[in-house]
């Protein structure tokens, strides 16, 4: 169960090796862990094994399955798991959230966040996941500010297997994957691969999903060196569910999706067929893994990953002018705005090379290592339709194209010194140095400039980071752990920060100091462990709800900002067949001082808005529930598998204005799981089961947003404003099912 890595995180070692002996060959499985924190390392980390995710891995996005780790929440704008999903952790969102794989970073160069959409049924190919909360080690790729997920590929296998698996249930969702191996050829040579294949209708109105991926690998080793080279990827085809609903539309039809509606006169006539999000991802990942001696161990890795895709939106009522286009006459009236359907394309590149050199002594651990990687993305936009359009329209007409690229720079030396009887003192020092430009013409008008024109983008920042690491760990004894550490994380900001705010002041980098503290018991029988944790942000940049020029919603830096809290865990194995785990993340999360700003609601707001702003003094910074409980009660008796999983989460504010209007409803859900395994003659096992999720059928909301506008009295100004609150919500799916069939030879 993922749970039980969490209590019992001390006894699963990051730097385990896989080794065979075949003859006077041995496999030296690749090992790129620089970034792995271990049972020394004095951080909060869980490890998830490949067993824990093939337990849970039966169509359902990789957040999913990390759900019941602590801290860890998870959304999905399809409302059943499967399509757009992302995490959050400690409250902190999927841009401040590290991913790697291999040490090689995954997060998208410029938004910051990973869109598992892209990579889809990644998990089947995973050997393990370590997720560090907190700063954690220093690492490749954007600054962990909340989290950091580190995943490593599956081992080769030296015998040749096949699986095929199979998933069908509610909303038509269902998985088909196909896995293989050839197992050792020729003393030197292993081949895998998989394919998959992943759909949904979703629980939201046509909220349709359709994935297809693939993963292979081949390596080659000897006594002392292996190489290794990795590709995956896949293609997604979405339709958008990106809009949320408001609250009286939750009580009259909770399904509802607004995107794609056709309006004429304000009624909704019709749903565009083709409002969908289509992309491609192929990752090629090179490993190279040298063993000299007992001692010094090289590790290093070279990779590109290409992306390119589109989606496409049909909007009511724009402005023509927007959209580089020009208004037309209809029986002598000048019509200025009309419904359309526009394009956004994106094609990007990532690519450049890890390394780390281990050295281990009696007393010593030491690891030197980074990376360089270079990233381009060209966006663009076309109209490919205008309604009633009177003119010459060019299919492929451009309103706007820009490009951004990025240089990211790090190098890191890591230290773990035994001091005395399992007291070891931990150092890890990083630099990391960021360049990134954007040119360009911006997809956004600017209504402010005379005489009026598309906006113009010219950025081009560098920031340079010094983030060092100090801890002690304690390994009292086989049964006992205690550790302490202080670390700093610095973080540039997203492409949205620049493009969203104000094009003349630049957001500012943010800084996060980080203080750790834990102790764990673990036994045959029983673990239980407790983290402390307080993070004090400079310059944090969150949603405060005031407009830039064309009354988008924006980011701006909050000078004093924290989240502290307190992590528990603990497992008891009552017998051989009956486990149980819970954890439990209890937090604050505060801005000191904090002044938004909301807009003036006003019918016209498209043509004229102010700003008011609201001094809230310290409040909740949003999306950061202060109650997170985990629990998972496992049975397994001759092949017969039982899971019953719930988590409970506290109430979540939309904005930093601490509304309950403007919030996310506590909520207590539960999944049951259900499986039976067995062979045959020439099959070495079947498994079937069937799992329930949300079984007592809770209503529910993980993920939202608030419209907060200022309201005047009889519409004068000079009158204290009050809030008035606009609300959307992604609903989540009743009780729905999901069964699925595994083969393996």
């Amino acid at each position: 169960m993922l749970l039980a890595a969490a209590v019992m995180c001390g006894s699963l070692m990051a730097t385990a090796q896989l080794k065979v002996v075949r003859d006077s060959v041995q496999l030296q499985e690749v090992e790129v862990l620089a970034t792995r924190a271990t049972s020394n390392t004095p951080v909060a980390f869980t490890n998830v094994s490949k067993q824990q995710i093939e337990a849970v891995n039966h169509g359902l996005d990789l957040p999913y399955l990390l759900s019941l780790t602590p801290g860890v929440l998870t959304t999905s704008d399809a409302g059943a798991g499967v399509g757009y999903t992302s995490m959050r952790v400690r409250g902190t969102d999927a841009t401040r959230i590290n991913v790697t794989m291999n040490d090689i970073p995954i997060n998208d160069s410029e938004s910051h966040s990973v869109f598992w959409v892209n990579t889809p049924d990644l998990a089947s190919s995973l050997r393990d996941v370590q997720v560090q909360r907190g700063v954690g080690t220093s690492t490749n790729g954007s600054g962990a500010f909340g989290a950091s997920v580190n995943m490593r590929s599956q081992a080769s296998s030296l015998t040749p297997y096949a699986e095929l698996s199979g998933s069908y249930g509610s909303f038509n969702t269902n998985k088909e994957t196909i896995k293989f191996g050839t197992g050792r050829l020729g003393d030197h040579w292993v081949f895998d691969g998989r394919l998959s294949h992943i759909s949904s209708d979703g629980y939201r109105d046509r909220a349709t999903t359709s994935l297809f991926s693939y993963y292979a690998q081949a390596a080659y080793f000897n006594d002392k060196t292996q190489v290794k080279f990795i590709t995956f990827g896949g293609k997604e085809d979405t339709y958008h569910a990106w809009d949320g609903i408001s609250r009286s539309k939750l009580e009259s039809n909770r399904k509802y999706n607004p995107n794609g509606e056709i309006k004429h006169d304000g009624v909704v006539t019709g749903f565009y067929n083709d409002q969908k999000d289509i992309y491609k991802q192929f990752h090629f990942q090179l490993l190279f893994d040298h063993r000299f001696n007992n001692n010094w161990k090289l590790n290093a890795a070279l990779h590109y990953t290409d992306g390119y895709g589109y989606y496409q939106e049909y909007k009511n009522q724009r402005t023509l002018t927007e959209y580089a286009l020009e208004p037309f006459l209809v029986d002598g009236e000048k019509i200025k705005k009309s419904n359309l359907v526009r394009k956004k394309i994106l094609d990007s590149g990532f690519g450049g090379g890890v390394f780390s050199v281990h050295y281990t002594g009696e007393r010593l651990a030491s690891v030197l290592g980074g990376g360089f990687n270079k990233y381009s993305n060209n966006h663009h936009g076309q109209v490919i339709w205008v309604e009633n359009y009177i003119g010459t329209l060019d299919p492929n007409h451009e309103y706007y194209r820009n490009k951004g690229k990025k240089t990211d720079f790090n190098i890191y030396w890591k230290n773990n010194y035994m001091i005395w009887r399992g007291l070891s003192a931990y150092l890890d020092l990083q630099y990391r140095h960021i360049n990134y430009t954007i040119k360009g013409v911006n997809d956004k008008w600017d209504w402010t400039a005379s005489p009026e024109h598309m906006q113009t983008l010219d950025v081009d920042e560098n920031f340079n980071f010094f983030n060092p690491k100090v801890g002690l760990n304690w390994q009292i004894n086989l049964n006992n752990r205690v550790y302490a550490s202080f670390a700093i994380a610095q973080k540039e900001p997203t492409r949205n920060n620049y493009n969203d705010g104000p094009l003349t002041v630049h957001p500012k980098a943010e800084k996060l100091m980080d203080w750790e503290a834990g102790y764990e018991f673990k036994s045959r029988r029983f673990s239980a462990g407790v983290n402390l944790y307080y993070m004090k942000y400079k310059d944090q940049l969150v949603l405060n709800g005031k407009l830039n020029e064309i009354g988008e919603l924006m980011a701006e830096n909050v000078p004093d900002s924290y989240r502290c809290g307190i992590e528990l865990m603990a497992g008891v194995k009552f017998t051989n067949w009956l486990r149980w785990d819970v954890n439990a993340t209890f937090s604050r999360n505060i801005i000191k001082n904090y002044v938004g700003y909301v807009s003036d609601y006003d019918d016209n707001w498209e043509e004229m808005w102010t700003q008011t702003a609201i001094e809230k003094g310290n409040t909740t910074i949003a999306f950061s529930p202060s109650a997170i409980v985990n629990s998972v009660l496992q049975f397994n008796f001759k092949g017969f598998e039982a899971q019953f999983q719930s988590q409970y989460v506290s109430r979540q504010y939309l904005d930093n204005f601490e509304s309950k209007e403007d919030s996310l409803d506590p909520y207590f859900i539960s999944n049951l799981g259900l499986s039976y395994s067995f062979s045959l003659p020439h099959v070495k096992k079947i498994t079937a089961g069937v799992t329930i999720y949300n079984l007592f059928n809770k209503k529910y909301e993980n993920n939202g947003y608030s419209q907060t506008a200022a309201v005047y009295k009889d519409g004068d100004k000079s009158n204290q404003p009050t809030l008035a609150s606009d609300p959307r919500f992604y609903p989540m799916a009743g009780t729905n099912v999901l069964a699925h069939l595994t083969f393996s030879f």
